[in-house]
């Protein structure tokens, strides 16, 4: 479902896990699942899909793009490529927000360890229990499914408010942190949510959540059995009186797309402050000086979004204004990776450069400083990577840092002059050897360089000028000479 235009609800993907702290698993030999594996990758990982007619029935997706069915003798494989009679089951979550999956055809729970997986038992033991490990980026936007509003840290009330038309700034971005089954609600200045509403330091048991599920929606419920619900005029987000989540106690994760200011030659800020042109002739960056940058998944251009909804777009004599309501092809500019700096080409194949009263016009053929933008991501002060095979992790034992994890840290981004540092969990900053591995445990900072290539996925250039890239060993390297999937991180 798409809200007020802009974005769509992530799909559902997630790891469950057994009673015996093991994940399903689908294996590309002969379809099989087991429940086997310590950590979740890519095996591990199940899209959640509903069934139109009946939203209480779902479909598990494995990795290969597989059902996972059950005959009447409670036989368990993953190889059904439609969406079968035998693939149907039923979530009956538990008081702890553990499920249990039941198949619709034949009433049957499955469960069990190891291959030992079946779908014959009657009744709900400890053995057909599953939780739920959410696999998709944990920074999103939250929107309230009743209100139609979506959350954002109001810092003068120390609470989170439901009540943004659209997912604006920093503030909007909400990063769900899992420990031991739980989820809590981290805020963009590193608060967590309690469920009396107030924002805390300290990450305790009032902080913590478990996930439900509820036609293809989430609810958080606190440790009294009460769930989050946005409360009163301001849309407070705290635990409400409901034990049983209504239409209220609902919420979509939204994808959170980069956000961003440019600073232009004349060192002032691009704004939409004088109407629709697009000018550089502001001092201070405001709501006003943020555009929102979304990435075609097609061509790989990039439009910018004002916080009013209209599009920048190239208008006659090479002008740039935002006046556009709808993607097209005026809508779209190439961005060229200049180091510190960025230069925009228009759908007119010239430069966009700034005019000596700060509007901006694409009508150059050659980048000189005026063709140049520093442009800053101001949406993810909190960074957190994830690539083909996992989340980045410092590594248990040295300062090296994995790429293959199922847990994350949270790495500090801190701007620096069109280039950025960044602070590991210890208070230390990433450096590249001169082996190429990147250490996270320097004392001085390193410049790093952010490249929005793709929807959803950032590249990263060390100082050496080569892409960091997860290694067959499963090792943050530095050494990518350019980009391929092995060097694409949603951040």
């Amino acid at each position: 479902m798409s809200t007020n235009g802009i974005n769509k609800a992530l799909k559902l993907q997630f790891g469950l896990i057994n009673y015996e702290n093991r994940y399903l698993t689908a294996e590309a030999f002969g379809f099989k699942v087991n429940a086997s594996a310590t950590s979740m990758k890519k095996k591990q990982i199940w899209t959640l899909e509903q069934d139109e007619q009946d939203g209480q029935v779902v479909f598990l997706r494995s990795h290969l793009g597989r059902y996972l069915a059950s005959d009447k003798d409670g036989k368990i494989i993953c190889g059904a490529e439609k969406r079968d009679p035998e693939c149907r089951f039923l979530i009956v979550p538990q008081a702890d927000g553990r499920w249990a999956l039941q198949s619709e055809p034949f009433q049957r729970y499955f469960g069990g360890s190891a291959d030992y997986l079946s779908c014959f038992a009657q009744i709900i033991g400890e053995q057909e229990l599953w939780a739920v490990h959410l696999a998709l980026h944990p920074q999103a936007s939250l929107l309230s499914v009743a209100r139609k509003r979506y959350a954002h840290l109001s810092a003068s009330d120390g609470e989170i408010s439901v009540d943004s038309n659209i997912p604006w700034g920093v503030d909007s971005l909400v990063t769900l942190v899992y420990l031991d089954g739980k989820y809590s609600l981290k805020t963009c200045d590193s608060r967590f949510l309690s469920n009396d509403g107030k924002l805390v330091k300290e990450n305790t048991n009032a902080t913590s959540f478990t996930l439900e599920l509820k036609s293809g929606k989430l609810a958080f419920k606190d440790c009294d059995g009460k769930y989050l619900a946005p409360v009163g005029p301001t849309g407070t987000l705290r635990s409400g009186r409901c034990s049983k989540p209504g239409k209220d106690e609902l919420f979509d994760l939204e994808e959170s797309h980069p956000q961003v200011v440019f600073q232009a030659a004349n060192k002032r800020f691009v704004s939409v402050k004088q109407g629709v042109s697009i000018s550089a002739n502001q001092d201070v960056e405001t709501d006003m000086e943020t555009f929102q940058m979304e990435i075609d998944k097609e061509s790989k251009k990039s439009m910018f979004r004002t916080n009013g909804g209209s599009y920048w777009t190239l208008v006659t004599h090479g002008e740039i204004q935002s006046t556009a309501t709808e993607v097209e092809v005026n809508t779209m500019f190439d961005i060229e990776w200049r180091g510190q700096r960025v230069a925009l080409k228009a759908s007119n194949g010239k430069y966009v450069c700034t005019k000596k009263n700060g509007q901006l016009s694409a009508v150059s053929d050659t980048v000189a400083d005026d063709e140049l933008f520093l442009m800053k991501l101001i949406n993810r002060p909190m960074l957190i990577l994830r690539g083909e095979n996992g989340f980045v992790c410092h590594h248990k034992n040295s300062n090296t840092l994995d790429v293959n994890r199922s847990v994350y840290d949270i790495f500090t981004l801190i701007f620096n002059d069109g280039a950025y540092n960044i602070k590991s969990v210890n208070g230390k900053f990433w450096y590249v050897s001169s082996s190429g591995l990147v250490c996270s445990d320097g004392e001085k900072s390193e410049n790093f360089f952010l490249e929005f290539l793709e929807h959803g996925r950032v590249a990263i250039k060390g100082s050496n000028d080569k892409y960091l890239r997860g290694d067959q060993g499963g090792t943050l390297m530095c050494d990518g000479k350019s980009v391929d999937a092995s060097s694409l991180w949603e951040y």
